[in-house]
């Protein structure tokens, strides 16, 4: 039986340890709701993220990322019922003086950076949390910065339009 090959969702060609903004959704497996609920929504109060046990997991893990990546940074982030959105920054190319668990390969910062969180949910969770994959975006200038900060600020309150929301 021949084997399918998967396409790279990644830019080809792209050094993803580039410093720059960078916009990364993260799906659960099966885009199962597990993160948090989206609670309020009425007059009174705007939609909240409300996190599930798993969601607290993977909420103290960024904090954690910070700290295990001196060249990267999560500048915003949050996490729905079945992904999360992260906004990270690149300061400087290479891994130069991290302590990072595992050694940065060339041109894929990013995706190390995104392979760590989701090993140590795993771990600290008991069963694997994550889709294989993830979605990024390379941020092209101020605008375009601007838009997906506001995107990710807004995301609980358009939830229920999201093409991830599950009722």
């Amino acid at each position: 039986m021949e084997q399918l090959c998967r396409k790279s969702p990644r830019l080809a060609g792209y050094d993803y340890s580039t410093p720059g903004a960078y916009f990364v959704t993260i799906c659960t497996k099966d885009k199962k709701c597990i993160l948090s609920k989206i609670v309020g929504g009425d007059v009174l109060i705007a939609p909240q993220v409300e996190l599930t046990a798993c969601g607290r997991i993977l909420d103290e893990q960024l904090q954690r990322m910070n700290e295990l990546y001196d060249h990267i940074t999560v500048e915003q982030y949050v996490i729905m019922p079945n992904h999360i959105h992260l906004l990270l920054r690149v300061e400087k190319s290479g891994p130069t003086g991290t302590s990072a668990p595992t050694k940065s390969r060339p041109h894929q910062a990013v995706a190390d950076f995104v392979s760590t969180c989701k090993r140590f949910c795993t771990r600290r969770y008991g069963h694997p949390l994550f889709q294989r994959s993830y979605h990024d975006h390379i941020i092209r200038g101020d605008a375009d910065y601007e838009k997906i900060a506001r995107y990710i600020a807004e995301n609980p309150a358009r939830w229920q339009e999201d093409c991830f929301y599950k009722p």
